[in-house]
């Protein structure tokens, strides 16, 4: 399987990503600068964290115009398994590929610190290692993690079984103890943790590991039906 690590101007979590996919996961990837103009022989895209373009305006809100931007949504509707993580998640609620907004932190601090997450749904691309209920060790790092939808969204999020992650302790204020949920066609995910910060126990935690592995899983399964 071969990634895409998306590389915006002021993203700083992208050589954590390449990391966790070619030493970790001993997969291909590459980093794909934001002006690209094609992704076709990426299997998967990886939007990482960091602070694109410096978060003017507002967190992701510039960086969904770039040109790679139109290139990521091909991908997400031609089925292809999307991930943001933090600022990529940003991004991602910015495009319109995932619903609801983000707000500042309740605390208006920045906060840095592992968290336990509560796997909501281990039947996606992105869970399939993990069972459900299981709590899992991942770190956040952000000031704007505070996830906010309205009533409406909520309730087609819970229906649609879309909240992939909840915190278990809410660190940020984030609605319902919202971390992580998927679009319905049940392949673009965005995360405020990083679990690419936690694929390997001398970081702290493994726990991030699986949930790259449960797309290289599901990828496989899917090309070896079609085929």
């Amino acid at each position: 399987m071969r990634f895409a690590v998306i590389v915006f101007p002021g993203s700083n979590c992208d050589v954590d990503m390449y990391h966790a996919i070619k030493d970790e996961l001993s997969e291909e990837v590459e980093y794909v600068w934001h002006d690209t103009d094609n992704l076709d022989e990426y299997d998967g895209i990886l939007l990482p964290g960091g602070f694109s373009y410096g978060d003017y305006l507002r967190t992701g809100a510039i960086a969904h115009f770039s040109n790679v931007m139109k290139e990521v949504i091909k991908a997400a509707n031609e089925g292809k398994p999307v991930l943001g993580v933090c600022n990529g998640f940003q991004i991602l609620l910015e495009a319109g590929l995932l619903p609801g907004a983000m707000r500042r932190n309740e605390s208006l601090s920045f906060i840095c610190k592992p968290v336990e997450l509560i796997v909501e749904n281990n039947k996606t691309m992105f869970t399939g290692e993990y069972q459900h209920g299981q709590s899992i060790t991942i770190p956040i790092a952000h000031g704007e993690g505070n996830y906010y939808c309205d009533e409406e969204t909520l309730a087609r999020l819970k229906v649609n079984n879309q909240i992939v992650f909840s915190y278990k302790q809410n660190p940020n204020g984030s609605l319902e103890d919202i971390a992580g949920i998927i679009n319905e066609q049940g392949n673009v995910l965005g995360m405020m943790p990083h679990p690419e910060r936690a694929v390997d126990e001398l970081l702290g935690s493994a726990d991030g590991l699986k949930l790259f592995q449960s797309i290289v899983k599901a990828w496989r399964e899917s090309h070896v039906v079609n085929a």
